[in-house]
């Protein structure tokens, strides 16, 4: 899989996270935090081998196709 940088976080300062990349499997990859809190957790059904993270809502407008 080859990940093109979409944006980083411009409110994170130094690390520029969460970061949204573009993959060339037609696909995203988002690195966020990591979804802790039981609550939320148990209104999630996360399969096997997935995860969940959290990103704000400032990184929505990079979501688009390049």
């Amino acid at each position: 899989m080859k990940l093109t940088l979409v944006a980083g976080d411009p409110n994170s300062y130094p690390e520029n996270s969460p970061t949204l990349y573009k993959t060339d499997r037609g696909s995203w990859v988002v690195q966020g935090w990591v979804v802790t809190d039981p609550e939320a957790l148990s209104q999630l059904n996360t399969p096997e081998g997935e995860t969940v993270v959290e990103i704000p809502d400032r990184m929505i407008p990079f979501f688009t196709n390049p």
